[in-house]
């Protein structure tokens, strides 16, 4: 899932690492001269009724994190009636289909994640409240998958010919403990290998609403830690070092931990767990812990102080205790997210802003985020993230709602960026 952070042009500018930067020179004032593209653009615009009835259907089947298969399966129909080819399911449960250019580069990636942050049995029912739209995951990602397949579906229906390829992808696992793992396999990442079989030139992730271009990649560190001790009777046994006990003392720590506004640097304890009775000293407990960074420096000295506290948790639950039997702690790494930056003169970064100032978008803005795009960023290929258009409110919350309000916006930049990206 995508918050995004504003930050402002004067960014530093780094160069993503280990490929080549193209020439900086986009493409987007030639392709508006194209009247099939200044009609995919007016299409994208008419169809909005239908983008906006689309983004509904997906919102009430069901995507809950690890189980997207309801859900994958609708994406796969709407591939196919879009006019895609060679439309499959990988073997981890993305949805895959191209459309091909007149030439064999540049080839670009189009994505946006199917999965939601809701646990099965959710109720997915969307309510309108006005023109709102009120339901969990409308906005994220709901609508990234609606303007994924209206720009197909634009590019069709004006009969548009690119030069470069342009594969589309509804992919699995980006929120949550998925630790990106649709993405992973697209890239290769999965199986360990640092290399991008798909051959990308460009990779755009369309990742809730709103408008905005994400080019700085926000690292993440996911921890499940578990505290294990003898337990007993919270009378009879009182004094035995408590599971529970150390875990408050972790939390404590983490809390007084100091971390840098710049570059923004964050920690959260999210989810504690254990205990089997109110009179009973527990043998276990747990807790999911999140630490997240833009920078992988900084990410790497938050981690440092987070092991730290947990050992000094431990260290004095146990220096309390009164019997010979410790606490054990395991810190289990459950979800890593690179940390990186597409540079502001990559040609990938240039043309979505560009599209942005050509399609009169003056609310578009740069910003940092934890998305999709984290991984081919970290292989060195131009990525970024954009938003779909209109208002979101309550991400990631029950009451998660969306304004439709000029969202035909999002949808419209979104199709220049691709049709600029797969030019020659």
């Amino acid at each position: 899932m995508l918050v995004v952070v504003a930050v402002g042009l004067g960014a530093v500018d780094v160069a993503a690492a280990g490929r080549p930067q193209q020439a900086a020179v986009d493409p987007v004032d030639a392709v508006l001269a194209n009247r099939q593209v200044r009609r995919a653009l007016e299409l994208s615009k008419e169809s909005e009724p239908r983008t906006i009835a689309d983004q509904i259907k997906f919102c009430e089947t069901p995507a809950p994190p690890m189980k997207e298969g309801a859900r994958a399966e609708l994406l796969k129909r709407a591939f196919l009636d879009v006019g895609l080819n060679s439309v499959y399911q990988d073997r981890v449960g993305n949805i895959i289909g191209y459309r091909s250019g007149t030439a064999l580069r540049p080839r670009v990636m189009l994505d946006a994640h199917i999965d939601t942050v809701f646990p099965e049995g959710t109720s997915v029912l969307v309510r309108h409240v006005g023109q709102t739209l009120v339901g969990p995951g409308i906005g994220d990602n709901c609508r990234g998958l609606a303007v994924l397949v209206a720009v197909a579906r634009a590019m069709r229906d004006a009969r548009l010919e690119l030069p470069g390829s342009v594969m589309f992808v509804a992919n699995v696992g980006e929120e949550g403990l998925g630790n990106l793992r649709g993405v992973r396999e697209l890239f290769g990442v999965a199986s360990g290998r640092a290399t991008h079989p798909a051959d990308v030139d460009f990779f755009v992730s369309i990742d809730g609403p709103g408008l905005h271009v994400t080019n700085v990649a926000v690292g993440s560190y996911r921890y499940r830690v578990t505290f294990k001790g003898p337990g007993g009777h919270s009378f009879a046994a009182f004094g035995v070092p408590s599971p529970v006990a150390a875990l408050s003392r972790a939390v404590t720590r983490i809390s007084e931990i100091e971390v840098p506004r710049q570059p923004r640097t964050t920690f959260n304890v999210g989810r504690i767990g254990g205990g089997s009775a109110v009179n009973a000293i527990p043998t276990d407990a747990w807790m999911e812990v999140d630490l997240r960074s833009s920078s992988p420096m900084a990410l790497k000295a938050l981690d440092g102080k987070f092991q730290a506290a947990i050992d000094a948790a431990v260290h004095d639950e146990n220096a309390r205790g009164v019997t010979p039997t410790p606490i054990t702690v395991t810190k289990e790494l459950i979800g890593e997210r690179p940390a990186g930056m597409t540079s502001l003169r990559s040609p990938i970064v240039r043309s979505a802003l560009k599209a942005g100032r050509a399609l009169g978008l003056t609310e578009l803005r740069l910003g940092e985020g934890s998305t999709d795009a984290n991984i081919p960023i970290s292989l060195g290929i131009p990525a970024i993230t954009i938003g779909g258009g209109g208002i979101g409110v309550d991400a990631h919350a029950p009451t998660e709602s969306f304004d439709p309000t000029d969202a035909w916006q999002g949808t419209q930049h979104a199709l220049l960026v691709t049709i600029a990206l797969a030019q020659k």
